[in-house]
């Protein structure tokens, strides 16, 4: 019965029911497929390496350091929502990480009871009343939606460490460390979930509609509109990472 359902979806090219925050699921099942293929040739691939090759130790402190570069967008997100109890925290973790944590390489804040806050411009969006608008699969980027798209577009515009960079190197040199630094945080990230995926995959009729369903049911706990957080993928935090 399985094997007969599973032969349905492929002929269909699609189980579940539309989902009316979908209107461009024909165009982003293909752009879903592209993903999915360069994951399997490249992604993937890569991925497994990093995590065969770099020790856990090495591998979690690259991602707090670039957790930590991420701060200072969350600040101003934070600020922009008015939740100045949190942008202090924030401010508090980047201050702490960078100094004592070296540069970030040791989340010394979330040890001492500052754990990490949430903010981006999507969620900024969303507070002042911006509605998320249809689905969308991003090339490499993954599932978002037009308003988080746009914030993701607006984070990297204002982030001050990208500022930075681009004053203290050359331009080639500051683009080259702005898509490595990309590049390593969506790598690692993959090698955090391959199991989780592998399983997901494993387990849908369905593989678009279930990693969307997923993904749309954590950004609404994220927005603190469900308590629920989405099945599996705990690890995956940031939608617009």
């Amino acid at each position: 019965m399985r094997a007969l359902a599973l032969s349905t979806c492929l002929l269909l090219g699609a189980c579940a029911t539309a989902d009316n925050r979908d209107p461009f699921e024909r165009i982003n099942r293909h752009i879903f497929e592209f993903n999915d293929a360069m994951d399997a040739g490249i992604i993937r691939p890569a991925a497994e390496s990093w995590r065969a090759t770099v020790p856990e130790p090495a591998r979690r402190g690259i991602r707090n350091a670039l957790n930590n570069l991420q701060e200072p967008v969350v600040f101003i997100n934070n600020v922009l929502q008015f939740r100045l109890a949190d942008a202090g925290t924030t401010l508090l973790r980047f201050s702490m990480n960078t100094t004592v944590g070296v540069l970030g390489v040791m989340d010394v804040a979330t040890q001492a009871g500052h754990p990490q806050r949430m903010g981006d411009f999507g969620q900024t969006l969303y507070a002042a009343g911006i509605g998320d608008g249809p689905f969308l699969m991003l090339p490499l980027l993954g599932p978002s939606n037009v308003r988080d798209a746009i914030g993701g577009g607006v984070d990297s515009f204002i982030d001050p460490v990208g500022y930075a960079i681009g004053y203290a190197l050359p331009r080639t040199a500051a683009t080259g460390v702005g898509i490595g630094r990309g590049v390593i945080q969506g790598i690692d990230l993959r090698a955090e979930n391959i199991e989780n995926l592998d399983a997901l995959r494993a387990d849908s009729l369905d593989y678009y509609a279930r990693l969307r369903s997923i993904m749309q049911q954590r950004r609404d706990a994220q927005l603190g509109r469900t308590t629920e957080g989405g099945e599996g993928l705990m690890t995956l935090d940031d939608p617009g990472g």
